[in-house]
């Protein structure tokens, strides 16, 4: 090919992207779906409210405290230039949660994203810190998940993800009861999309890696344990000790955790059930 070739071919690819103008983007069909995503007033949970916002869901906030909530839902609006809606409520409980379902009786789509850790090595750990874990990783989850399936049933259609953690799969040494709790909610997950097959709802967990947090602070008892001064030192030192597996080599940001679980909430998602999905890192060190 000689060079007046090259160059006609060049202007025709210029002329036909200022015809057919710029790539649309994927739309994930998800306008006018009703999303609920649970402590969502910061990180993972946030990024995933913001993320179905961006998409043209309505999207109900999580939090305990009405300031919290109220807080978020101003910077979903200042970000998106969208309103979410709000609920402040502790999803351990069974009052709250039903007044939850109450308040807004119709969600398409269900993230049940609340719950937590706390480093408790095992042999200091006690009754009560497990059954904690059980009821904040597990519970909330399950009881919202049975208080919004008859709508999904319904419809015939809906989404039920669990934030669970590569913790349920490499089940970590500092913390073995979140561990199992996360475990817990991978197996949930399998059995509602075992009680819904054949229908239009779709129930997944996905399992992220370590994510860091929006606005964490190095606290002393995190500082001590680990040697580190700031909070980006107790990262790479976190990574390095704890999961050293990372093919990342990084904390991961809580709008790449977003991205997969918007995905999974989309009708575009619809072959994609009873599945637990890694957005870990790669630390878990398995191709399967």
């Amino acid at each position: 090919m000689n060079h007046t070739e090259v160059g006609m071919k060049f202007i025709v690819a210029v002329l036909l992207a200022m015809l057919l103008g710029p790539v649309a983007a994927m739309d994930l069909q998800v306008e006018g779906k009703t999303a609920l995503v649970t402590g969502s007033t910061s990180n993972i949970g946030y990024a995933i409210a913001k993320a179905l916002l961006n998409e043209g869901a309505t999207v109900i906030v999580n939090g305990r405290s009405q300031a919290s909530v109220d807080e978020a839902i101003e910077k979903l609006r200042e970000e998106t230039g969208h309103t979410a809606q709000g609920f402040a409520g502790d999803m351990t409980s069974v009052v709250a949660a039903q007044r939850l379902a109450e308040t807004y009786p119709s969600v398409d789509i269900l993230i049940n994203n609340v719950g937590g850790a706390s480093f408790v090595p095992f042999m200091e750990s006690t009754d009560a810190d497990w059954i904690e874990s059980f009821e904040f990783n597990v519970m909330t989850g399950v009881r919202l998940s049975r208080l919004y399936l008859p709508y999904m049933q319904q419809q015939d259609w809906g989404r039920i993800i669990f934030i669970s953690s590569e913790s349920a799969l490499q089940i970590p040494v500092e913390f073995i009861h979140y561990g199992v709790a996360k475990a817990a909610q991978i197996a949930a997950a399998r059995g509602l999309a075992e009680l819904v097959a054949g229908s239009g709802i779709t129930v997944n967990s996905v399992l992220p890696g370590p994510t860091r947090e929006r606005g964490a602070e190095l606290s002393p008892a995190m500082a001590e344990r680990f040697g580190a001064k700031t909070f980006e030192e107790f990262e790479q030192r976190f990574i390095r000790d704890f999961r050293p597996t990372s093919l990342i080599k990084r904390f991961a940001e809580p709008d790449e955790v977003a991205a997969l679980v918007t995905y999974l909430s989309s009708p575009l998602a619809s072959a994609t059930t009873g599945a637990a999905l890694r957005v870990d890192g790669g630390v878990v060190k398995s191709a399967f």
